[in-house]
């Protein structure tokens, strides 16, 4: 026999697997095409006795594995060798027992305990409260940021009021009002209105201009002589430098401020309101009680002031000097009321617009009626204001309140049930 020769026709396939685990994918490659057709027609059995060899009936759906491959004949090769469908019988047995000792394995497994396990570890009580109190405080918390800008737009708010009001009152505007204003004492040393109206605009424009001393000591008076005195011109100097002062100092807390609002307007919504409300009431206080030192004594109030900011000595003059004679008493006066009266005004003012009502603060609006508000469904009623609620008899004899809608509804369903029966009673 050579390569060459041909195959008999009834010559068998050699028997391979030796742990007849022909069912395994892994020997799908080694198993003929056409292994089952081949050993079919080896057997040398017609197509007939094939057919009624096999059973008539199918086993049942309800049937297990294990019943019908028991009820099903074995084919058998003529080597003796089980057929394929024996060993695919046997393999799923195997298998179906394997699965359910596996699955009774992880059955008790599972229901065993694992102390080690951290599922099955629970903390503690007091653990879980702590835990969920500080959650809680943490949801509740609000960021410090915002908070930090609205107190700092609460404490630039009233220097910045008054700053504005100084400004309002060193100007040529308010010097013109009150000299040419019915009741403004006259100079008794020679001033008219047009000579103060002259020598007191060029001390209230040195206050703000850059320009030295010699602003004021070089001027000279009709008859030629210096208009002011070396200790009057040294005093207006640092008059200058405490307004200079203030206006640079307002002027930061300005850019601070804006810087707090451009911040609170990004990160958060409605914070702006809040600081100016705070600031209004913080300028209020400090104004009331200003004024409220001012009018038990202004002498007093006037020289504690000069105290505070000026050396003792350098800031008292003679009626004759032009000083006193630009800048009486009364001037000083009736600048305090107006510094306080724009501050009052704009911080009252501020008061009102930010005043935290419901709208503002982003609540429902609120109801007189609970019912109405129960009826609408869409706007819910304060369970505090409703538990403070009084309940008043109306002029009918009615009820506000949920015993009188309860006694209402109880009135509404006799009544309902009372018509019932009489039209039940026509009919």
């Amino acid at each position: 026999m050579t390569e060459k020769s041909p195959t008999p026709p009834n010559r068998q396939d050699p028997h391979l697997d030796s742990a007849d685990d022909a069912g395994e994918p892994a020997f799908e490659w080694m198993k003929p095409a056409g292994a089952g057709k081949r050993s079919d027609a080896a057997s040398g059995a017609p197509e007939t006795e094939r057919t009624a060899a096999a059973p008539d009936a199918e086993p049942t759906a309800a049937a297990p594995d294990a019943e019908r491959t028991a009820a099903a004949p074995v084919p058998v090769d003529p080597a003796g060798t089980p057929a394929a469908g024996e060993r695919q019988g046997r393999r799923a047995e195997r298998k179906a027992a394997d699965d359910a000792a596996a699955g009774a394995a992880g059955t008790e497994e599972f229901n065993e305990s694992l102390p080690t396990s951290a599922l099955q570890v629970r903390p503690p009580r007091e653990e879980v409260e702590r835990r969920n109190a500080e959650r809680e405080h943490a949801a509740n918390a609000k960021p410090v940021a915002p908070r930090v800008m609205q107190v700092l737009l609460a404490v630039c708010y009233p220097v910045i009021l008054l700053v504005l009001a100084v400004r309002a009152v060193t100007s040529p505007l308010f010097l013109w009002v009150e000299y040419n204003r019915p009741g403004f004492p006259g100079d008794g040393y020679g001033f008219n209105t047009d000579d103060r109206m002259t020598y007191g605009s060029y001390a209230v424009d040195y206050l703000s201009n850059w320009s030295g001393p010699r602003y004021l000591g070089e001027l000279v008076n009709r008859s030629g002589e210096p208009l002011f005195k070396d200790g009057e011109v040294s005093h207006m100097a640092d008059v200058k430098l405490v307004i200079l002062s203030a206006f640079g100092a307002g002027a930061l807390l300005v850019v601070l401020s804006l810087v707090a609002i451009l911040y609170l307007r990004r990160r958060s919504t409605g914070g702006v309101r809040p600081g100016l409300f705070a600031g209004s009431i913080v300028t209020l206080v400090i104004i009331v009680g200003l004024g409220v030192l001012a009018v038990l004594g202004w002498e007093q109030f006037f020289t504690e002031f000069h105290r505070v900011f000026f050396a003792n000595g350098t800031w008292t003059f003679s009626l004759q000097d032009t000083l006193i004679r630009l800048f009486p008493g009364q001037f000083w006066v009736d600048a305090g009321i107006v510094i306080g009266a724009l501050v009052l005004l704009a911080a009252l003012l501020t008061l009102i617009l930010t005043w935290p009502t419901r709208k503002r603060r982003g609540l429902p609006p609120r109801v007189r009626n609970a019912s109405a508000a129960e009826d609408a469904g869409d706007v819910a009623a304060d369970p505090a204001e409703l538990k403070g609620r009084r309940f008043k008899r109306s002029r009918n004899g009615a009820v506000d309140g949920p015993a009188g809608r309860d006694a209402d509804a109880g009135t509404d369903a006799a009544s309902n049930e009372a018509a019932a029966a009489r039209r039940e009673g026509a009919s």
